[in-house]
């Protein structure tokens, strides 16, 4: 039974995750050979099909940026005030250059400037990084400040000037990289201005950006075509979407995400059109559930779905306002109307496992947005809590009561009043273990997609969702998938009872 006729058959029964498995077919790829690269939206590819929430627990920048470095997309949530989100975008453009690890922007001092100030700066915009060229009151370069001039300070009253190191090594514009590495690795120098004729500073080549190029770590990143990490952004509807389009714009945003609990409204759609007429930039609108929905909001313009409502661990919607289709059947039927158009199709929600990724992608998404299963990262913006013997981050929804009490932006997205007593929210509040670094989270992720792809005989995620087709499973197939009659004795990385 091929797919169209699977879904065909479940008439108007939907279907989720834990309803379905792959079917396996005859392979030739091996997993490790399989090609991840895909897209977001018509033009904002991927290296990793994997996109992070915009959610407050989730993603900021830090998240954004080494999302990037892993290949996938951060989007950065619309909770932030406007200028702090368009800064937000600013800091993971000007992270690193990955054609040619030079730093356009570096962040300089002045050199009249405290050790204390200084290092108060860092702290407070929160670098994570120790070098910074020093210039003097005519802008000119006049020494650097790096790791071990910090450190071995021990007066902070003491100026840039006092501490820095003088005996500058620079290279000229235009310098390529590749020269600039050899003579970082000859003078035993991890940062090296680059200035122009008149003695300006132009840039920065830093060490271990250089090396991520010549070691091959680089390729992997998802860059725009000037060598930048790409960067999504939440907006709302209406004024909201205008006013911080126009701010994340300029600091270079890649991709904009029109973000609603219900995306299918003549605000979404006019907010759409509105756009597209305006800026030449990617939109993707979200959410919806029916490819009705999809027609419309394509047609207003969009280049990309957001597809899933009410499937999140956090989201409340479905048992509250009674709507919200179950996951699988509304990735299909979207992903079916929106392949008509060539439109990619993301979907939001509902991901418990690593096993849900080729799921959903078979079921026809292009990516999959991770909320909670990023959630309790390292680079998730929340602070480790000490609970009952473990470690834990706050994780929680957009809807929930906390969110729409702070934020303008959750109650604006779920339609809500501005007075607290008038709140209805749809979501709630949670912690989730602490899960350590991105990139070991990601590891485990890819690392079943590649096991589901290699099973179905997918050598890339077009294939995949070409490929692939569904059991439905009952209620006993859902027990056996799981371990059974077993005490477990020690917790896998990638798997927990009752995630």
């Amino acid at each position: 039974m091929s797919k169209k006729e699977f879904f065909r058959e479940m008439g108007r029964t939907a279907l989720t995750f834990d309803d379905v498995r792959l079917q396996t077919g005859y392979s030739r790829v091996p997993p490790q050979q399989v090609n991840l690269e895909s897209k977001f939206s018509r033009n904002i590819p991927l290296k990793i099909p994997l996109v992070s929430a915009a959610m407050d627990t989730v993603t900021e920048y830090q998240m954004a940026i080494a999302l990037a470095m892993e290949g996938g997309l951060g989007i950065l949530h619309r909770n932030l005030s406007k200028k702090e989100q368009a800064k937000q975008v600013a800091r993971v453009k000007n992270r690193l250059n990955a054609l040619n690890g030079l730093k356009d922007k570096p962040i300089t001092v002045q050199e009249e400037m405290t050790i204390e100030q200084i290092l108060q700066m860092k702290h407070r915009k929160d670098f994570h990084f120790d070098s910074f060229p020093v210039l003097d009151e005519n802008r000119k370069l006049v020494g650097i400040l790096t790791g071990n001039d910090f450190d071995l300070c021990d007066d902070y009253t003491l100026t840039a000037k006092a501490v820095m190191k003088t005996d500058l090594i620079t290279v000229p514009t235009g310098t390529p990289f590749e020269k600039a590495y050899e003579l970082m690795k000859k003078e035993s120098k991890k940062a090296i201005p680059i200035i122009n004729k008149t003695g300006e500073l132009v840039g920065l080549y830093v060490h271990k950006d250089l090396k991520a190029i010549k070691d091959g770590t680089a390729k992997k990143y998802n860059v725009d075509n000037k060598g930048n990490l790409r960067v999504g952004a939440a907006v709302g509807v209406g004024e909201d979407a205008f006013e911080r389009c126009e701010l994340l714009l300029q600091k270079g945003v890649d991709v904009i995400v029109i973000d609603t609990a219900h995306s299918d409204t003549l605000s979404a759609i006019q907010t759409v059109e509105e756009l597209k007429r305006k800026y030449s930039v990617d939109l993707v609108v979200g959410n919806i559930s029916q490819p009705e929905s999809a027609r419309r909001l394509i047609n207003a313009g969009a280049d990309g779905i957001k597809v899933g409502q009410g499937g999140g661990s956090i989201c409340t919607t479905r048992v509250v306002s009674g709507y919200g289709r179950p996951q699988v059947t509304a990735i299909y039927c979207c992903a079916e109307l929106a392949r008509q158009f060539d439109i990619p199709v993301c979907a939001d929600g509902g991901l418990r496992y690593s096993g849900d990724i080729p799921i959903a992608i078979g079921a026809g998404a292009h990516s999959v947005m991770m909320g909670k299963l990023f959630a309790g990262t390292d680079e998730a913006p929340e602070d480790i809590i000490y609970y009952q013997g473990r470690q834990w981050k706050k994780f929680r929804g957009m809807g929930s009561m906390s969110a729409m009490r702070e934020s303008k932006g959750s109650r604006d997205r779920y339609n809500q009043s501005e007075k607290e007593e008038d709140l209805v929210p749809e979501g709630v509040d949670t912690l989730v273990p602490y899960k350590g670094s991105l990139h070991a989270t990601i590891v485990q992720h890819l690392g079943g997609l590649r096991s589901g792809m290699g099973a179905v005989g997918a050598a890339n995620i077009e294939e995949l969702q070409q490929k692939a087709d569904f059991d439905r499973i009952t209620q006993s197939g859902q027990t056996e998938s799981h371990p059974h009659d077993v005490h477990i004795i020690e917790e896998a990385p990638n798997y927990s009872p009752g995630r």
